[in-house]
Protein backbone atom coordinates (compact mmCIF):
# COMPACT_ATOMS: atom_id res chain seq x y z
CA UNK A 1 0.00 0.00 0.00
CA UNK A 2 1.29 3.02 -0.85
CA UNK A 3 0.45 5.96 1.83
CA UNK A 4 0.54 3.41 4.55
CA UNK A 5 0.74 -0.23 5.96
CA UNK A 6 -2.00 -2.50 7.08
CA UNK A 7 -1.23 -1.51 10.50
CA UNK A 8 -2.04 2.27 10.02
CA UNK A 9 -5.34 1.36 7.35
CA UNK A 10 -6.46 -0.84 10.27
CA UNK A 11 -6.12 2.08 12.90
CA UNK A 12 -7.78 4.51 10.77
CA UNK A 13 -10.59 2.29 9.83
CA UNK A 14 -11.74 1.56 13.20
CA UNK A 15 -11.47 5.29 13.99
CA UNK A 16 -13.69 5.96 11.06
CA UNK A 17 -16.49 2.79 11.44
CA UNK A 18 -15.47 1.75 15.63
CA UNK A 19 -18.38 -1.02 15.21
CA UNK A 20 -15.89 -2.98 11.97
CA UNK A 21 -14.42 -6.08 13.16
CA UNK A 22 -11.27 -6.44 11.09
CA UNK A 23 -9.46 -9.80 11.26
CA UNK A 24 -5.84 -9.99 9.69
CA UNK A 25 -4.69 -11.83 7.60
CA UNK A 26 -1.16 -12.27 7.57
CA UNK A 27 2.24 -14.47 6.09
CA UNK A 28 4.00 -13.13 9.35
CA UNK A 29 4.17 -15.23 12.56
CA UNK A 30 6.09 -12.48 14.72
CA UNK A 31 4.84 -12.58 17.84
CA UNK A 32 5.27 -8.57 18.31
CA UNK A 33 3.54 -6.09 20.25
CA UNK A 34 2.19 -5.07 17.23
CA UNK A 35 -0.12 -8.02 17.43
CA UNK A 36 -0.60 -7.27 20.84
CA UNK A 37 -1.72 -3.86 20.61
CA UNK A 38 -4.09 -4.53 17.32
CA UNK A 39 -6.03 -7.37 19.53
CA UNK A 40 -6.16 -4.62 21.74
CA UNK A 41 -7.02 -1.61 20.19
CA UNK A 42 -8.44 -2.07 16.68
CA UNK A 43 -8.17 -6.22 15.57
CA UNK A 44 -10.55 -8.46 15.80
CA UNK A 45 -8.25 -11.48 14.88
CA UNK A 46 -5.62 -12.83 13.34
CA UNK A 47 -4.43 -15.55 11.00
CA UNK A 48 -1.95 -16.58 9.45
CA UNK A 49 -2.12 -17.07 5.19
CA UNK A 50 -1.02 -20.64 5.44
CA UNK A 51 -4.02 -21.85 8.34
CA UNK A 52 -6.85 -23.56 6.71
CA UNK A 53 -9.97 -21.77 4.47
CA UNK A 54 -11.75 -23.64 7.87
CA UNK A 55 -10.37 -21.38 10.04
CA UNK A 56 -11.03 -18.47 8.64
CA UNK A 57 -14.92 -19.42 8.71
CA UNK A 58 -14.08 -20.19 12.53
CA UNK A 59 -12.50 -16.65 12.65
CA UNK A 60 -15.38 -15.10 11.39
CA UNK A 61 -17.92 -16.60 13.32
CA UNK A 62 -16.03 -16.04 16.71
CA UNK A 63 -15.68 -12.72 15.86
CA UNK A 64 -19.28 -11.92 14.83
CA UNK A 65 -20.51 -13.27 17.85
CA UNK A 66 -18.27 -10.90 19.82
CA UNK A 67 -15.31 -12.36 20.96
CA UNK A 68 -11.60 -12.20 19.70
CA UNK A 69 -9.59 -14.74 17.31
CA UNK A 70 -5.91 -15.61 17.31
CA UNK A 71 -4.99 -19.00 15.28
CA UNK A 72 -3.46 -21.55 17.25
CA UNK A 73 -0.19 -21.14 16.01
CA UNK A 74 0.27 -17.48 16.98
CA UNK A 75 -1.59 -18.16 20.45
CA UNK A 76 1.51 -20.30 21.33
CA UNK A 77 3.65 -17.46 19.57
CA UNK A 78 1.81 -15.13 22.14
CA UNK A 79 1.76 -17.14 24.96
CA UNK A 80 5.75 -17.82 24.65
CA UNK A 81 6.43 -14.41 24.00
CA UNK A 82 4.83 -13.25 26.76
CA UNK A 83 6.41 -16.21 29.28
CA UNK A 84 10.14 -14.76 27.60
CA UNK A 85 9.06 -10.91 28.68
CA UNK A 86 9.24 -9.77 25.40
CA UNK A 87 5.65 -7.55 26.14
CA UNK A 88 6.63 -4.89 27.65
CA UNK A 89 5.34 -1.18 26.93
CA UNK A 90 7.31 0.99 25.25
CA UNK A 91 8.04 4.17 27.05
CA UNK A 92 9.22 5.56 23.07
CA UNK A 93 5.90 5.65 21.48
CA UNK A 94 6.45 6.54 17.96
CA UNK A 95 3.76 9.38 16.76
CA UNK A 96 1.66 8.21 13.82
CA UNK A 97 3.71 10.94 11.44
CA UNK A 98 6.76 9.20 12.60
CA UNK A 99 5.49 5.87 11.86
CA UNK A 100 4.34 6.99 8.37
CA UNK A 101 7.94 8.36 8.00
CA UNK A 102 9.47 5.68 8.70
CA UNK A 103 7.86 3.01 6.55
CA UNK A 104 8.18 4.93 3.59
CA UNK A 105 12.12 4.99 4.41
CA UNK A 106 12.06 1.63 5.55
CA UNK A 107 10.32 0.87 2.26
CA UNK A 108 13.46 2.57 0.27
CA UNK A 109 12.26 5.70 -0.50
CA UNK A 110 14.51 9.20 -0.13
CA UNK A 111 13.74 11.92 2.07
CA UNK A 112 12.91 13.95 -1.00
CA UNK A 113 10.37 10.80 -2.66
CA UNK A 114 9.17 10.53 1.30
CA UNK A 115 8.40 14.22 1.42
CA UNK A 116 6.67 14.25 -1.57
CA UNK A 117 4.40 11.53 -0.71
CA UNK A 118 3.47 12.70 2.55
CA UNK A 119 3.13 16.49 1.32
CA UNK A 120 5.67 17.57 3.49
CA UNK A 121 9.15 19.37 2.96
CA UNK A 122 12.32 16.95 3.05
CA UNK A 123 13.53 18.64 5.83
CA UNK A 124 10.64 18.08 8.02
CA UNK A 125 11.39 14.19 6.97
CA UNK A 126 15.00 14.91 8.33
CA UNK A 127 13.60 16.05 11.52
CA UNK A 128 11.31 13.22 12.29
CA UNK A 129 13.88 10.69 11.20
CA UNK A 130 16.26 12.18 13.17
CA UNK A 131 13.77 12.26 16.18
CA UNK A 132 12.89 8.70 15.78
CA UNK A 133 16.87 7.90 15.79
CA UNK A 134 17.70 10.29 19.39
CA UNK A 135 14.58 9.22 20.91
CA UNK A 136 15.33 5.08 20.62
CA UNK A 137 18.93 5.65 20.19
CA UNK A 138 19.14 4.54 17.00
CA UNK A 139 22.83 5.08 15.33
CA UNK A 140 22.24 4.43 11.27
CA UNK A 141 19.73 3.54 8.94
CA UNK A 142 19.92 -0.13 8.90
CA UNK A 143 18.66 0.72 13.27
CA UNK A 144 15.57 2.28 11.23
CA UNK A 145 15.52 -0.26 9.17
CA UNK A 146 14.97 -3.00 11.92
CA UNK A 147 12.60 -0.97 13.83
CA UNK A 148 10.20 -1.04 10.82
CA UNK A 149 10.60 -4.58 10.66
CA UNK A 150 9.60 -4.96 14.34
CA UNK A 151 7.32 -2.32 14.76
CA UNK A 152 5.31 -4.03 11.71
CA UNK A 153 5.72 -1.31 9.32
CA UNK A 154 7.73 -3.52 6.49
CA UNK A 155 7.75 -6.83 6.54
CA UNK A 156 11.14 -9.03 4.95
CA UNK A 157 9.01 -11.81 3.51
Amino acid sequence: MPLMNGTEAGRRLKEILPSTKIIVLTASEDASTQVVEALDSWASGFLLKKDAPEELIQAIARVLRGTKYVTAAMRQKLQDAFIRGGFRPSDNQLTPRQREVLQLLAEGHSMKETASILEMTARTVAFHKYRIMDNLGLKSNSDLFNLAVKEGLFYTH
